[in-house]
């Protein structure tokens, strides 16, 4: 059985004694996010998706969206799912209060979506997809498209897509075909074909606003050529009602292994009216801002996949007997012991348990900088908070979508052949675990990013707003007994992140396919280190918390030394595999496959 309920003990350990959220009120605009208000909002946001959002998770799933002659309709409950959604404000929570949003703190918004990802992963694309296009609007967008557009897309009126991919280009977005002829009226008009859209066609509001990249007429090739559209399915009129049609429809909805109540849609633009936002063949640096903050999201789809599946599984080992205890009977009374006493269960609990934990500090960590990148009065301190945020991007969307697949699957194997058939509902959270490894950039491709542009990026800047500050943790606590079991893993990752990335560094300026061969085991050796210092930092106040020795302290740190006892070695083995150079991935010839 799905079991979820919002962890949210750990979430205030990690935002208020571990990140002390509360200086988010001094800075400017965030004056009302006070710890008391943050925790107030987060208990109000479980109830939500532990009463609303997860009895629809495997109902969802089961049912899926229908597509009927162009329309897509969504799986019962979701509509009064989404009305209560909305109508609560939930939508608006961290959006601006120029246009109707309640201008909380990113990251008090990120603990939410985390639960919203743990209920329910396909009802939660819905609204990331319209915050994104918000996000986006308001950055790049005209006045006048800003003041129409955005207000309605913060009440949940409207809804929003991201149009990129086509039949023929994905990662490489060069190759679109979609065309934007300008119109004398200031407009132009969109033709082509997108696929893989989220969202692209639904039931859920009474518009959707589509941001399309495309050509014009006298772009120039590749990427340099793609401009940005704002293309709404109905076109509003100036008092803000829906008037006729717009030249858009779906023509399809894919039938997919997850996400079954997620509409991935296939849309035809065919002279379809849009706008352009930014400036000509400036479309994809405008897209970053929602790609961006999209694949921030996507991570947290990973960590509350992740989660969902934890409880689930903790919940079961509890609860099935099977065989004894390898030392005695640990219940002699009863036919069989839980499987919960059995070392390798506990290994796989564990290890989901303590990714999951360390995934979410670091998840709101980097949160946390994007509130100070945005609203911090120091220009010095936004750069740094930026240069972070940056930097950990591509680390939080592939470490912790990759993590909360694995947790996915070890929740599978710990049900056995139970997890295995559908009346548990288990094997969706594998299912559904798939897809954020894909979408808004696979993982690979996030790799790529870390080493092909985050490495040297400004010299090295982003590189060092990482390094100093786990340096200076490591040489400040080296000397304490008490630590040494958190700092010497830490300190033995430390270095071989730094030299693995002097490594790539230098051999990549001479052959690329050398950065590109040890991409992947780079950024998950990064991954471990980063979420290692998390670790050591939740020990540290777990040990000033009366030493750590009842309750929930002392659960964190027996959680922290399994970290840094079984998962931190890891980084061990992919320092040899990515300092073995691409010789023994290129030197076979494709037709050796």
């Amino acid at each position: 059985m799905q079991v979820y309920k919002a962890p949210l003990n750990d979430m205030r350990f990690v935002l208020l004694d571990l990140l002390d959220a509360g200086q988010l009120a001094q800075l400017p605009g965030f004056e009302e996010a006070t710890p008391d208000t943050i925790t107030s909002i987060l208990e109000e946001g479980a109830k939500l998706c532990e009463n609303v959002l997860l009895p629809l998770n495997r109902s969802g799933d089961e049912h899926g969206c229908t597509y009927e002659n162009g329309v897509v309709r969504t799986p019962p409950g979701f509509k009064d799912a989404y009305k209560a959604f909305v109508e609560a404000g939930w939508l608006a929570m961290s959006a601006n209060p120029e246009h109707g949003g309640q201008g909380l703190p990113e990251l008090v918004n990120f603990v939410f979506e985390e639960m919203v990802c743990s209920s329910n992963l396909a009802f939660g694309n819905y609204p990331l997809l319209s915050k994104g296009a918000t996000a986006l609007i308001e950055v790049h967008a005209t006045p006048e498209l800003k003041s129409r557009y955005v207000p309605r897309l913060i009440e949940g009126r409207w809804s929003g897509t991201m149009c990129l991919t086509e039949p023929q280009c994905g990662t490489d977005l060069g190759l679109i075909r979609t065309r934007a002829v300008p119109t004398d009226g200031g407009s132009y008009r969109i033709t082509g074909t997108k696929i893989f859209i989220t969202a692209g066609e639904h039931d859920l509001s009474e518009n959707i606003i589509h941001l399309v990249l495309a050509k014009l007429p006298d772009a120039p090739s590749g990427t340099r050529g793609i401009s940005l559209f704002l293309v709404p399915k109905f076109m509003p009129r100036a008092d803000g009602s829906l008037g006729p049609r717009n030249g858009v429809t779906c023509a399809g909805i894919e039938k997919k292994m997850g996400i079954h109540a997620s509409a991935t849609c296939v849309l035809n633009f065919d002279e379809a009216e849009g706008w352009l936002i930014g400036e000509p063949h400036q479309g994809l640096k405008c897209m970053f801002t929602m790609m961006n903050a999209a694949r921030l999201g996507v991570g947290l789809q990973g960590l509350g996949i992740g989660e969902a599946a934890y409880q689930s599984a903790v919940a079961y080992a509890k609860d099935r007997r099977q065989g004894r205890s390898l030392k005695g009977a640990a219940e002699p009374s009863a036919s069989a012991d839980p499987i919960i006493v059995h070392p390798d269960v506990r290994r796989m609990l564990l290890t989901q348990r303590a990714l999951n934990e360390g995934a979410r500090a670091l998840g709101y960590f980097v949160a946390l900088n994007l509130d100070i990148a945005r609203k911090h009065p120091d220009a010095a301190r936004r750069e740094e908070a930026d240069d972070f945020v940056q930097l950990m991007t591509p680390v939080v969307k592939a470490f912790f979508t990759d993590c909360g697949s694995l947790a996915a699957n070890l929740a599978v194997q710990i049900h056995g052949g139970h997890g295995y058939i559908r009346e548990h509902g288990i094997e969706q959270f594998v299912r559904d675990s798939r897809i954020p490894q894909l979408y808004e950039g696979t993982n690979g491709i996030q790799a790529l990013d870390l080493v092909g542009r985050k490495l040297g990026q400004h010299n090295g800047r982003l590189l060092r707003r990482f390094f100093h500050p786990v340096t200076a943790f490591v040489e400040e606590h080296k000397g304490d007994e008490r630590m040494a079991e958190f700092i010497e893993p830490l300190a033995k990752g430390l270095d071989r992140l730094r030299n693995a990335s002097l490594t790539i560094a230098g051999r990549g300026l001479a052959d690329p396919e050398e950065a590109g061969a040890a991409a992947t085991e780079y950024l998950k050796l990064f991954a471990l280190v980063a979420v290692g210092y998390m670790w050591a930092r939740m020990a540290k106040l777990a040990l000033a918390k009366n030493g750590g020795d009842n309750g929930f302290h002392a659960t964190k740190l027996k959680t922290a030394r399994f970290y840094m006892a079984r998962l931190m070695p890891e980084t061990s083995s992919l320092f040899a595999q990515l300092m073995a150079g691409k010789r023994t991935l290129m030197e076979m010839g494709a037709d050796e496959f």
